[in-house]
Formats: structure tokens, sequence, C-alpha cells
């Protein structure tokens, strides 16, 4: 007498038109093309304790220094490590010394923690030096202190922080 209702007998509504109400933004097609990965900034290059070089290091990259380096470093970020000693010019766009520089420090960005040593003038855009940082040279503020001039700067300001 009654029969069962068959599938096609109950209209369901179109799926598309229900996932997608205004407020919900619709997703871009995907393509079947690949992708091509956005490239990823690759790791900064450590430099362990146990190293010790003699020369010069030049990078586009980033560099973590924790062991000794007689010579210059040029690098976008440099970070000196609490056991670490270089001595030769640093220049980076953003320098972080917690160990020990002999030499010019040259940075966009420098900051010098509390561990911190340094024994050398600081030509920067912009300084941080915590307690307790030891430094022992003269500072001065450039807009460019990347530019190689190669002047050494006149003493603006002598500092010894502890």
């Amino acid at each position: 007498m009654f029969s069962k209702p068959k599938p096609t007998d109950t209209p369901t509504p179109p799926k598309a038109a229900t996932s997608h109400s205004g407020s919900e933004p619709a997703k871009a097609p995907v393509s079947s093309s690949p992708a091509t990965p956005p490239k990823a900034k690759p790791p900064a290059s450590t430099l362990s304790a146990d190293l010790t070089i003699k020369g010069n290091i030049k990078t586009t990259g980033d560099i973590n220094v924790l062991g000794n380096i007689d010579g210059d470093i040029r690098a976008h970020l440099l970070t000196i490590g609490e056991g670490a000693v270089v001595k030769g010019e640093v220049v980076a766009d953003d320098i972080v010394v917690n160990g020990r520089v002999v030499g010019r420090v040259r940075g966009l960005k420098v900051r010098l923690t509390s561990t911190a040593q340094v024994e050398g003038d600081i030509i920067h855009k912009t300084i941080a030096i915590e307690s307790g940082a030891h430094f022992e040279g003269s500072v001065q503020r450039q807009e460019d202190p990347l530019s190689s001039s190669g002047k050494s700067p006149a003493p603006v300001a002598k500092a010894t922080a502890s």
C-alpha cells in the first residue's frame, strides 16, 4: 500500500548553492599547472665554536658566528655568539654582538647585548647598547653606514658601558 520513496523522489538542494553563501569567500579555482613555491629564505650559516677562520667572509645571507674569525665579515644579518671572537671589520644590515669584536662595526641596526665586548668604532643608523656591555671606541650615526667610504669616522662620542 505504502511504498518507500525513491531517493530521486525527494528534492535535494544543490550543494554549490548552499555551501557558498554571500558571507563566505569563494575558493579560487585549482590550476592544473604545478604551482611554483615561493622562494624560501635559506637558513643562516653557522660557524661553530670549534672553528677558526683566517680570512674574509662575504655573503648576502645570514651568519651566526660561534667560533673565531681573524678577518672582515660582510653579511645581511650577523650574529656574533657569546663565546665568539672576531678580529676585523664587521659590516651588515643588522648586527647583534653577544661576544667580542676587535675592529670597526658598521651596520644599519647595531645591538650590543649585555655580554658584548667591542673594541673599535661603531658606525650605525640605529644602535642599542644593553647594560653590562663593554664598549671602547667612538660612535657615529650615519644615514648610510654601509657605504664603503673607506674613511675612519671622526670621534663623536667616547663611551664605556658597564
